[in-house]
């Protein structure tokens, strides 16, 4: 990757720019421009779309993204000691690639971006469930992004993709699978970055859907899905209690037992259990 780019690898990049990563960021770089390249290519064809990366670091997967043909790419970057590799990045790609130096939880992309836009990022581990939050409950759906390529603890991916039943399965699942189809694309080991951190990482694709899965009032699973699982331990006709007075004719008319628990109701049950209280 560094011969097609012209740019010098990442560890001579790090060392040039005197980038010790800080844990107050979240940081862990990703130095093999082989396996950024490869997360580049799990974002689908890119040749005619906007790219929003969060959190670029030194740059690894802002080249793979342009290597792999990138329309244009605006990355958000945090650390301002990160913006002169960034800098060296730009004029390697003149006029594809834009650089903002601030805070991905403050700035407003889509005055930078057009569509079709997708997000690719090695998200910053401090605020990639956040982000990953915010972009799957906008105002409107279909949402600004086409689709998400996010790297993330293992741990938290397999959250994003759970199924019932499972102890992985809670909010995250159902807010990514009710608007998208998530699914675990790659792993990588702890080795793979500098410094090491102390868990596997795993890059999760999500494809927007044009319409959620199943009909629901967002607002109302919202909190319907959030009492649920604030007391995942407890039976529905006890997390949920307090939600509607005929709460377990709501839940039966749902296809739901009254003493079953969170954690074993399927997304589509939790939509027709939204539908039923909001026809109150």
């Amino acid at each position: 990757m560094a011969q097609i780019d012209g740019l010098p690898p990442l560890s001579e990049v790090i060392r040039t720019h005197q980038l010790s990563a800080k844990k107050s960021l979240g940081q862990n770089f990703l130095l093999d421009l082989n396996l950024t390249a490869k997360i580049a290519r799990q974002a689908g064809e890119l040749s005619n779309c906007d790219v929003l990366e969060i959190g670029p670091g030194p740059g690894g997967l802002t080249r793979g993204l342009l290597a792999e043909g990138a329309r244009r790419v605006l990355a958000i970057e945090k650390d301002a000691r990160c913006l002169p590799a960034l800098a060296q990045i730009a004029e390697a790609y003149p006029r594809q690639l834009q650089v903002i130096n601030g805070d991905a939880l403050e700035v407003d992309p889509l005055t930078h971006l057009t569509s079709p836009i997708r997000v690719a990022a090695n998200l910053p581990y401090n605020v990639g469930t956040e982000l990953l939050v915010r972009w799957l409950t906008p105002k409107d759906w279909p949402p600004f992004w086409q689709s998400l390529t996010l790297m993330f603890q293992k741990e938290v991916a397999q959250r994003i993709v759970a199924e019932p039943g499972s102890k992985t399965y809670g909010r995250l699942a159902l807010l990514a699978q009710w608007r998208s189809t998530p699914r675990i694309v790659m792993e990588l080991a702890p080795e793979a970055f500098v410094p090491a951190p102390k868990v596997r990482s795993a890059v999760v694709h999500l494809e927007a859907l044009p319409a959620p899965r199943y009909e629901a009032d967002a607002a109302t699973l919202n909190k319907l899905v959030a009492a649920a699982f604030n007391q995942r331990r407890k039976m529905l006709r006890s997390s949920l209690k307090g939600i509607a007075p005929d709460l377990e004719d709501r839940l039966l008319s749902a296809g739901i037992t009254p003493t079953e628990r969170a954690e074993r109701v399927s997304l589509e049950q939790f939509c027709a259990l939204a539908r039923a209280l909001d026809a109150r």
